[in-house]
């Protein structure tokens, strides 16, 4: 049986609280990009807004095209940034548990 597909979740509060991080998480660089994890979404769609990590663009672009890397690796790189960015929006208040 083939599980049903959820909707994508989207929260304009969690991304504002994304950028509200002005330093990238992966490289310390000011200005950040909320970039999306780009697995298990389909053509067109952007995985879950809870799913973005704060980046600067180098880092995004790194992470999007980096010949440098494989898939794998990108992926691993933008997981380790999703971690972060929770981290730091936990430790600054900036979300919490209702």
């Amino acid at each position: 049986m083939l599980a049903q597909r959820q909707a994508v979740h989207r929260d304009r509060k969690w991304l504002k609280a994304v950028h509200e991080l002005d330093q990238c998480v992966l490289c310390g660089s000011w200005g950040i990009q909320a970039a999306h994890r780009n697995q298990g979404k389909g053509m067109g769609r952007k995985a879950d807004d809870c799913l973005t990590a704060a980046i600067c663009p180098d880092c995004h672009h790194e992470i999007d095209n980096g010949p440098g890397m494989t898939r794998e690796q990108r992926r691993a790189r933008l997981d380790q940034a999703i971690v972060l960015t929770v981290q730091q929006l936990a430790r600054r208040g900036l979300i919490g548990v209702k």
